[in-house]
């Protein structure tokens, strides 16, 4: 059956265009070729208007990282991607990384989006998404814990750029400033040193009591011996 279905296609392309049908099909293929062509040298000029931009946009070259320098946690939180005129960073163990150039991952909806303007430190290392784990204080943290900081930290170095580094905010204790303000408001408290040279040192009104006695035993000796 498909063999005769085929010898009449044969006939009927022979009969009609003259053509063998080799020849046909091989004119047919070239034709679909040139329509192709045809058709993306000279589509639609919407869809060309909105292919380029998108292309432009991919292929545009980041600005060269811009250095900080020591910048407060306050500020770079600035960084976070909100802004796009503002370069992506992210910190690591007090050191600032621009991250510009992976901001599908940590930029406005990627997947770390949220380390985004921190020093995330403490999430990296346990590998934690909660809010009280995006700090750069790492104490307490466990010896695999801190290793996997250190690969983080590595991956980092290698592959982004330093731009500074946050700035640390001291506390500064009360403990000490209230014992110097409690020795400078209390009068009635000396050191023992002072105490000390106050009672060794000699009176100013006259002699003490141990030389005025000897003082009256040589005057009594000198009497009796005149008698």
């Amino acid at each position: 059956m498909a063999v005769e279905l085929w010898e009449t296609l044969k006939d009927s392309i022979t009969a009609y265009t003259g053509l063998a049908p080799t020849t046909f099909f091989t004119l047919v293929a070239l034709a679909l070729a040139f329509y192709y062509v045809v058709s993306e040298l000279f589509g639609s000029p919407d869809n060309r208007h909105q292919q380029r931009p998108r292309d432009f946009e991919e292929q545009q070259p980041l600005p060269p990282p811009v250095q900080l320098g020591e910048i407060s946690g306050e500020e770079l939180k600035q960084y976070d991607g909100s802004d796009s005129k503002k370069p992506l960073l992210m910190a690591i163990k007090g050191q600032i990384y621009d991250v510009s150039q992976s901001r599908m991952f940590y930029g406005p909806g990627g997947p770390y989006a949220l380390f985004a303007g921190k020093d995330a430190s403490r999430a990296l290392a346990k590998m934690s998404f909660e809010e009280k784990d995006l700090t750069g204080d790492i104490s307490g943290l466990g010896p695999f814990e801190l290793e996997a900081l250190q690969d983080w930290e590595y991956k980092f170095m290698s592959k982004y750029v330093k731009v500074g580094t946050v700035k640390e905010i001291v506390p500064v204790s009360d403990g000490a400033s209230n014992d110097e303000s409690v020795e400078s408001t209390n009068p009635e408290t000396k050191p023992a040193e002072a105490v000390a040279s106050e009672s060794a040192k000699p009176s100013e009104d006259g002699p003490s009591g141990s030389v005025a006695a000897e003082t009256v035993d040589k005057t009594d000796g000198d009497v009796d011996k005149k008698d």
